[in-house]
């Protein structure tokens, strides 16, 4: 191939003897008919059958990478690649390389990254499980395009092409499966210029290496993880709120509503929905903090305004506020008990509602603490 290639069409390969060779004779095929000066890199992860040697008798360059896992196959052969355009897809014929010209076409135009979409090209028969088709693939493109503000149909396509700066501004580092999220999410937040190529799908051939549950399982996780503040805050504000204007009302006694009793037993209830949702505000600060400390992301104006605003020192005086408050109306609630000789007391509703308040307050101090470990690990990075 040439030493200034203008594309690099990148392979990640695990044991796929049975087609790298078909796929590598059609990209060639179509780079000579298109007149296309390109190279094709496999980014081999381990694989013990004969795919290297077939590659390598084809002519590609041929790509060690260690590291197990789809992603970093992915990333050492982007990394290696020398393209001003980089063309990536799998090994195992499930896409039509004819249909390279297609993706390669946007960015000559000017487009920054450029994805396939199964669903509004061809997805042959038994290409797809009807599960991947009908549930996974759509609930976790739904959600991409929810959180993110992007507007994907197929977000783990993995027929993808972009160019070398974008491919550097994306800045992505996961390993796994999870790369393909990471990639259409980067694309959306650095608002890179995106377009969608209808292309066909074929059945593979052999054993598909993908397992439904735990890969799904960690394209969730991650995009969970990447996703906005407000997924966190939104329900922990609500249930916290929600819970302590609860506690706060029936503290004061119990209500009636059109004949409908709330007592003591809601008030348990919404004792316990106040300490789930400050936890989950405390979840999702410290989630967002550490996406941020391992470079997952850049910055977020709440996290900036945490660190510049609401050090440790501030973080534990206030939960120390907020616990001392719990404090003193056990304090008066003992007292009274105290004096009045030790005598049963109706005393049920300020026991909930303190006991609350010095949890909350607990809470506080400790994750101040760890924010704050995790606020200058982020202003080491």
């Amino acid at each position: 191939m040439e030493n200034n290639p203008e594309v690099s069409i990148v392979l990640p390969c695990l044991n796929e003897e049975a087609t790298i060779g078909e796929c590598i004779k059609k990209i060639k095929n179509v780079l000579k008919k298109e007149n296309i000066n390109g190279e094709i890199i496999v980014s081999d992860n381990g694989s013990t059958d004969n795919s290297i040697m077939i590659a390598k008798s084809l002519n590609a360059r041929v790509i060690n990478q260690p590291l197990k896992g789809y992603g970093a196959a992915c990333l050492k052969g982007i990394h290696e690649a020398r393209g001003k355009f980089i063309i990536m897809a799998d090994s195992d014929a499930t896409y039509d390389f004819l249909e390279t010209p297609a993706l390669l076409k946007p960015l000559r135009k000017g487009y920054d990254f450029v994805i396939g979409t199964r669903f509004k090209g061809t997805i042959k028969k038994d290409a797809m499980p009807w599960t991947h088709r009908y549930i996974g693939n759509p609930l976790l493109s739904g959600l991409v395009n929810l959180f993110f503000k992007a507007n994907f149909s197929d977000v783990h396509c993995g027929f993808r092409a972009f160019t070398k700066k974008a491919f550097e501004k994306m800045n992505l580092k996961t390993t796994g499966m999870e790369f393909a999220s990471e990639m259409v999410i980067s694309a959306s937040k650095n608002k890179l210029k995106i377009w969608e190529v209808p292309i066909s799908y074929n059945k593979r051939k052999g054993r598909s290496k993908l397992r439904s549950f735990s890969d799904g399982w960690r394209h969730l996780r991650f995009i969970l993880m990447y996703s906005p503040t407000y997924l966190f805050l939104v329900p922990g504000l609500f249930l916290f709120l929600v819970g302590l204007v609860g506690i706060t009302v029936l503290r004061q006694g119990p209500l009636s509503v059109s004949g409908f009793n709330i007592d003591i037993h809601f008030m348990l209830l919404g004792s316990l929905i106040t300490m789930l949702g400050y936890q989950i505000i405390n979840l999702g600060l410290c989630a967002r903090t550490y996406a941020i400390t391992i470079g997952f992301e850049k910055h977020d104006k709440l996290i900036d305004f945490i660190a510049k605003y609401i050090n440790l020192e501030r973080g534990i005086i206030l939960g120390l506020g907020v616990f001392l408050v719990g404090f003193f109306i056990s304090l008066r609630i003992l007292i009274n008990w105290v004096h009045g000789n030790f005598s049963s007391m109706d005393e049920i509703r300020n026991i909930i509602f303190s006991m609350t308040i010095l949890i909350v307050g607990v809470q506080t101090i400790f994750s101040s603490f760890f924010l704050s470990m995790l606020l200058v690990e982020k202003d080491r990075v």
